[in-house]
């Protein structure tokens, strides 16, 4: 354990350049005398790592100085190229830099890892598509992702939810979900969303733009999606569901299926909760589906929603042909 740490430790001050005690013992979870004694062993062992005192101090290699270590562990290797993913990678524009980066790192492999490692691909596949959609990556994603990696600025004509629309904006990162791409980019002062099979066309602008000091992609998202799941159901219902239900629940949504599962069942199995909705019209097509295994109690107006839903579909079916 430790002698992974000591070489963790000198990867890190390697890709990342200087690192406080403070940072290097958040990192491995370990206290600052840890850190201290680690960085010893690393000098005694030859490695040119020094300590600068003071506000921006830290430890630090001796400019120049990079290692020569090159083992990886089969495991390592097999990590590596499950990560690599050749469906988005080609969606990208990529899947040529892929396939020979994966040649180079089975070749660069002891033969025992490397034989474990190209099992990997004949083994795993990920398929990030939803089941009946179809995998079709948008036109403009290679430019968008040109742009995201060389930070140029973009004038996109973006088709919204109520209208066309032409921004400049400035490409952040790319987010692959449900097999859907969204680039999330600033705009102003504002760090918006965008759809990317959207994006009807778009120009990139010989200017860049300065990357925001410590963004996080991964926290962005996240956060864009709360703020989206709060503001899109606001709204509340209270079902009450049969056992029958159960299964299907999530079709209704994460968070009410989790509501109703989380309530105790009566004698019968029945369950009642409260459950979030995006709005009456939507909630009333989406329980029309469930027929007689779910009753809305409350509101009244998803109770006559679903009513009224129910009569005409009863008089679609009962007319004569």
């Amino acid at each position: 354990m430790r002698a992974n740490r000591l070489l963790s430790i000198l990867l890190l001050l390697q890709s990342r350049g200087r690192l406080t005690a403070q940072a290097l013992a958040a990192e491995f979870e370990v206290s600052v005398r840890t850190v201290y004694r680690d960085i010893d062993e690393l000098s005694a062992a030859g490695v040119p790592v020094y300590a600068d005192r003071g506000p921006g101090g830290g430890f630090a290699l001796l400019d120049g100085y990079r290692t020569r270590l090159t083992g990886m562990t089969a495991s390592e290797a097999e990590t590596l190229l499950l990560a690599g993913l050749p469906g988005p990678a080609a969606d990208l524009g990529l899947a040529e830099p892929l396939a020979a980066a994966r040649l180079k790192l089975l070749a660069a492999v002891p033969r025992a890892a490397g034989e474990g490692a190209a099992r990997v691909g004949d083994r795993f596949h990920l398929d990030p598509v939803d089941w009946y959609r179809r995998a079709e990556p948008p036109p403009h994603l290679p430019a968008i992702a040109r742009a995201v990696w060389g930070q140029r600025r973009l004038v996109i004509r973006y088709e919204s939810w109520s209208a066309t629309v032409r921004r400049t904006v400035d490409p952040l990162g790319l987010v692959l979900k449900a097999g859907a791409w969204y680039l999330m980019a600033r705009t102003g002062a504002d760090i918006r969303t965008y759809k990317v099979a959207k994006v009807l066309d778009l120009d990139v602008l010989p200017d860049g733009f300065e990357y925001p000091p410590g963004f996080d992609l991964a926290a962005q998202w996240r956060d864009s999606l709360q703020r989206f799941a709060r503001e899109l159901r606001r709204a509340e219902a209270v079902l009450r569901v049969s056992p029958e239900a159960l299964p299907l629940l999530d079709r209704l949504g994460a968070d009410a299926a989790e509501a109703v599962r989380q309530a105790e069942p009566d004698a019968a199995g029945w369950r009642q909760a409260t459950v979030p909705i995006e709005g009456v019209g939507h909630a009333a097509r989406l329980l029309l589906g469930f027929t007689d295994t779910i009753e809305v109690l409350d509101p009244p107006e998803l109770r006559q929603a679903l009513a009224d839903g129910a009569r005409r579909v009863t008089k679609l079916y009962d007319k004569e042909h």
